[in-house]
């Protein structure tokens, strides 16, 4: 295999791999829409808050390094969702932002604004993060709105954007428009719900708390299949529907007819394990509904959705497919191929990339330290508490 494709393969791979990553820790998210709605007191309200407290860095960095292994990997796609897309990003950026200033502001001395205004900065983190991050994958299988033209690179008098975005219907959105896209919008809804389902599987795992418990795992069930409900009518979708295709020898983007599931039949490893994702996403889910006293279903759920969201995320750009498409002019598409860096440069990250299993077990170390005090009532009337 060429070398340069052998570092466009693997360097798609790590970020797929990030991307589940990101929306397993997304459970942050999750967790933060039931600041309202799970406690019965104010001690086991602050119980929640802290428990997802102590984990909303990890889901930060995580996209902070997903967006940057994105920009050095595959700049060209970078530079034509962030200059056109700004506002789904700039949205989804704000979101965390205030979740960040909710978490250390809610209970400062002196906060003008009260310390319900910060709780519903979280609940508004933990809705749109998800919500407009699964939309803004979802253009990853239905299309963008832009126009890549390569000669602005030379055009030193004129535009020095290589892409342009277009108006949909006359209106620039600037990126808004994937969310008016029904199937982005499945798709967001999929990750919000996977979101709540593993932040309730988290809280039964981190609070020690019998009232709380058992609150969550009466949530977990109705909001697992929600999920499902959306997520399989967007697999569904997905399967049956024309894909972006590629001709690898011209590098012409065209239609073709169950373009994903082709890609899941003609790559048996990735369709072994989506499977194998989705009997740990279903397993984590029913063992803790169904075993009172089971409290691991967050690892094998949390396994599960990593699997199955890399899968997924390879299934758009492996195997000659454009993982970009735009549905404005269908030869202007990213694929790995035309969007990514130099040989060099893949070829130099490569080697830093090899620092990522440390990096993992850092993390690993990081989160079983948080977790060596579970939350319960003696845990919280010691200090340094949000």
């Amino acid at each position: 295999m060429d070398k340069l494709i052998f570092l466009q393969d693997y360097w798609w791979f790590i970020i797929s791999l990030l991307g589940g990553l990101l929306v397993f820790l997304l459970f942050v998210q999750g967790g933060q829409t039931f600041v309202f709605s799970l406690h019965k007191n104010a001690l086991q309200q602050r119980m929640l808050v802290n428990s997802t407290g102590r984990k909303w860095e990890f889901t930060f960095t995580t996209l902070v390094t997903f967006g940057g292994a994105f920009f050095a990997s595959f700049p060209l796609f970078y530079s034509t969702s962030f200059y056109g897309a700004y506002w789904v990003w700039m949205l989804i950026l704000f979101c965390f932002v205030i979740q960040a200033v909710s978490y250390e502001y809610q209970n400062k001395k002196g906060n003008v604004f009260g310390k319900k205004t910060y709780q519903w900065a979280l609940f508004l983190n933990g809705v749109l993060g998800p919500l407009l991050i699964g939309a803004a994958v979802g253009t990853f299988f239905t299309g963008a709105n832009f126009v890549v033209d390569r000669t602005n690179l030379t055009n030193l008098g004129g535009n020095l954007s290589v892409s342009t975005w277009q108006d949909y219907n006359g209106v620039m959105l600037h990126g808004l428009e994937a969310v008016l896209n029904p199937w982005n919008l499945v798709l967001g809804l999929a990750v919000l719900f996977l979101a709540r389902t593993t932040g309730l599987l988290y809280f039964v795992n981190n609070v020690r708390d019998e009232e709380l418990n058992q609150a969550a795992r009466k949530r977990i069930l109705p909001n697992a299949i929600i999920f499902l409900v959306f997520f399989l009518a967007f697999l569904g979708f997905l399967l049956t529907t024309q894909g972006f295709a590629v001709d690898p020898a011209t590098g012409e983007v065209f239609m073709e007819k169950y373009k994903y599931l082709n890609n899941l039949l003609q790559q048996p490893v990735l369709l072994v394990v989506m499977l194998l994702g989705v009997v740990g996403v279903l397993a984590g889910i029913l063992l803790t509904v169904f075993k009172p006293h089971f409290n691991k279903g967050i690892w094998y759920e949390g396994v599960g959705v990593v699997l199955v969201v890399t899968v997924l995320l390879l299934m758009a750009g492996w195997n000659n497919t454009a993982y970009y498409p735009t549905t404005a002019d269908l030869q202007s598409s990213l694929t790995i191929r035309n969007s990514s860096s130099s040989q060099y440069t893949l070829e130099v990250m490569a080697y830093a990339s090899l620092v990522i299993p440390f990096v993992l077990a850092y993390i690993f170390y990081a989160w079983r330290k948080l977790d060596f005090h579970k939350f319960d009532e003696e845990e919280m009337k010691k200090g340094n508490h949000y």
